[in-house]
């Protein structure tokens, strides 16, 4: 039978000490220029398709400035990011 931590009143107790890991995973965020983008609607589109990427973490949206920022967990897909933005009917130009 193996040792449990938890004690018999609930609480947990452990003998020695123990480490515990914790991935922190590196994020990154890259700023596009694109294209077409006027309204509201063009925010949402961009946001719920370059969000369904793969790594992505958060999607910012900058219309005024014509500019899209991407936060990822490491280094982004510019070709992924680029085919989404298309799919939402818009044009990635580049970075910024």
């Amino acid at each position: 039978m193996s040792e449990s931590c938890c004690t018999t009143d609930g609480s947990c107790s452990t003998s020695g000490s123990t480490a515990t890991a914790t991935a922190v995973a590196e994020t990154t965020a890259t700023t596009y220029r694109v294209s077409g983008m006027s309204c509201g609607h063009c925010r949402t589109a961009i946001t719920r398709s370059v969000g369904a990427l793969d790594g992505v973490l958060s999607v910012e949206v900058d219309i005024a400035g014509g500019l899209v920022t991407v936060t990822t967990g490491g280094e982004p897909d510019d070709t992924a990011v680029a085919a989404a933005i298309d799919d939402a009917g818009y044009e990635l130009t580049g970075r910024a």
